[in-house]
């Protein structure tokens, strides 16, 4: 199992990127950048790529409607090759709030146009001309939609590898299913180890049955907050208000995936109520509401032995990377936490 990281997106990136070293020597696998409605993640993929030398870098995710396909191709084969060959592709739809409220673009066909990015993508990256007739994409442009002067055209340079992962943040089952047959990784959020298979376990077998082996097993990367100590049950309140931002107010009723995801995992009041407070401006009330259990199950929160118990239950889920994030207030403990976790991980198999 790898540990992965991932940047804070709002502030104290140069400060954490200083600290990619020591995290390195500490164990850490794999760092990612988001990409929010924020800076843009793929200059500071390549500050990180100039900064280190063996750790993996990861979008984590860029999203699929900013960037033409042939773009997206285009900048992970320039961060794969910035990095000698350690980028891996993360991408993913967002919402509607982030692609219309910020970018203004229509947000549709999620599924489909994934699909077609990652065809789009493995074209580019074999240096084979690139002629694509979709339902989305269509390259060259035909002469009725432009000037006519559009020609078949393939990469200048020669990608490091013609194969870059990529990983897919999905949820829903069309997404999830897709995604076990296309794609070399799954990134889900808010992963609960004991309810994941009763929420994707179907549309992962049915993707699993579609898939090429020549891709190898799905990697799964899971993205817990983790404490270990005696005292790591006092940061469980800490946790809640991201968790009732994206439960509650991370899109309207109906609209909203990520409650859509608490309400099938059983937490269907909770997750009613939440959003209710939430939309309604009353956010302390609704990260109040967050069920520490919820919290818990999501995490890896408590003592070593807690922790190891709980990093059982990733494994027995499928897990293969945990991608982390830490209450750990200055950079010392946080990689002190990774150290500990390293060990843990290593020690999970006996």
């Amino acid at each position: 199992m790898r540990i992965g990281m991932a940047i804070n997106y709002a502030d104290g990136f140069r400060e954490t990127v200083a600290e990619i070293s020591a995290l390195e020597r500490a164990g850490l696998d794999v760092i990612s950048v988001p990409e929010a409605y924020s800076f843009d993640a793929v200059s500071q993929l390549g500050f990180i790529a100039g900064q280190t030398s063996t750790i993996s870098i990861a979008s984590g995710i860029l999203q699929i409607y900013t960037r033409t396909p042939t773009l997206t191709a285009m900048t992970a084969a320039g961060l794969d090759y910035v990095s000698d060959g350690r980028f891996i592709l993360g991408i993913g739809a967002s919402g509607p709030q982030v692609i219309e409220g910020f970018h203004g673009v229509r947000y549709d066909a999620p599924v489909s146009r994934t699909r077609e990015i990652i065809e789009i993508c493995r074209t580019v990256w074999r240096r084979e001309k690139v002629e694509y007739q979709g339902k989305h994409y269509t390259i060259p442009l035909p002469a009725d939609k432009g000037t006519g002067l559009g020609k078949p055209l393939k990469l200048i340079n020669h990608p490091v590898r013609e194969r870059i992962p990529v990983v897919v943040a999905a949820l829903g089952p069309r997404s999830v299913a897709q995604t076990a047959e296309i794609a070399e990784g799954w990134q889900p959020i808010f992963f609960h180890p004991e309810r994941a298979a009763s929420v994707w376990g179907e549309a992962l077998a049915e993707g699993a049955a579609k898939r090429d082996p020549s891709l190898g097993a799905l990697e799964v990367y899971a993205s817990p907050v983790v404490q270990i100590g005696s005292d790591a049950e006092k940061y469980i309140p800490a946790l809640k208000p991201h968790l009732a931002l994206y439960i509650g107010g991370m899109g309207a009723k109906g609209k909203n995936f990520y409650n859509d995801l608490v309400r099938d995992y059983g937490y269907e009041a909770e997750a009613e109520q939440i959003q209710e407070l939430y939309l309604a401006g009353q956010k302390d009330e609704a990260a109040a509401a967050v069920p520490d259990e919820l919290v818990r199950a999501i995490s890896l929160i408590g003592t070593e032995d807690e922790v190891a118990q709980r990093l059982a239950a990733f494994d027995a889920a499928g897990v293969t990377t945990l991608s982390v994030s830490t209450a750990a207030p200055d950079p010392g403990e946080r990689v002190r936490q990774v150290t500990v976790l390293r060990g843990l991980v290593d020690n999970l198999r006996g």
